[in-house]
């Protein structure tokens, strides 16, 4: 078996759910899919628990990693991080943007044919040495999100909310949809070093088809 890039599967060219574009919503049918997960509350970019959730899924995620190509001879990139957002008042992440009022839910994607105990095995050895103050909160958990609508957001989350105004407000009635779950990002850029600007996020909503008395206002 040779080590190369060509023999290491990278979720963000393969998987359709990975792909969306600028200025320009899609709709695709997510399949349902196994993640690392850490739950969480208030505002990211004060939070120290939104820190040390991130300090406790990557070594988890890379042992897993590690696991899987030297157990099953299957090599893979670590897929991006994706989040999990909400609120009692969706407002709160269009036009008012209170942070301290965010749910949250961070991931990293587990492949399907990696079993439940290699994930066991791969979380008590990442809090063997260096212990991470959350790996205790890392958990596997599945989610079935189906038909959804996404996009590409290029700059910084702060400049998330005209977008999302204009997908929960225009496009999801226009195309008679309903929101049906979390709001869910997934970051392709580390935001830990791409400048705000350059950080390229893909926001998808999960919907469903309205019905006839619901997409006719009445």
């Amino acid at each position: 078996m040779t080590d190369s890039l060509a023999d290491k599967i990278d979720f963000k060219r393969t998987l359709d759910a990975y792909r969306a574009r600028r200025g320009r919503f899609r709709m695709v049918d997510v399949p349902d899919m196994r993640y690392l997960m850490v739950d969480g509350h208030g505002d990211p970019n004060t939070s120290r628990a939104f820190t040390e959730a991130i300090e406790a899924l990557y070594p988890a995620a890379y042992r897993l990693k590690f696991a899987s190509k030297r157990d099953l001879g299957r090599d893979y990139v670590v897929p991006p991080l994706e989040g999990l957002w909400w609120a009692e008042d969706m407002a709160s992440f269009t036009t008012e943007r209170h942070k301290a009022r965010w749910h949250w839910t961070l991931m990293l994607m587990v492949p399907d044919w990696i079993d439940r105990s290699m994930v066991a095995a791969a979380i008590d050895r990442a809090g063997a040495k260096g212990r991470p103050a959350r790996i205790d909160d890392v958990r596997l958990g599945a989610l079935s999100e189906g038909l959804c609508v996404q996009t590409l957001h290029v700059g910084s989350f702060d400049d998330e909310a005209d977008v999302l105004a204009e997908l929960h407000h225009q496009y999801i009635p226009a195309n008679r949809l309903r929101m049906a779950g979390k709001h869910h990002e997934i970051y392709l850029s580390d935001f830990r070093r791409v400048a705000p600007d350059r950080q390229r996020t893909i926001l998808r909503q999960p919907v469903t088809t309205a019905a006839p008395h619901d997409a006719s206002g009445s």
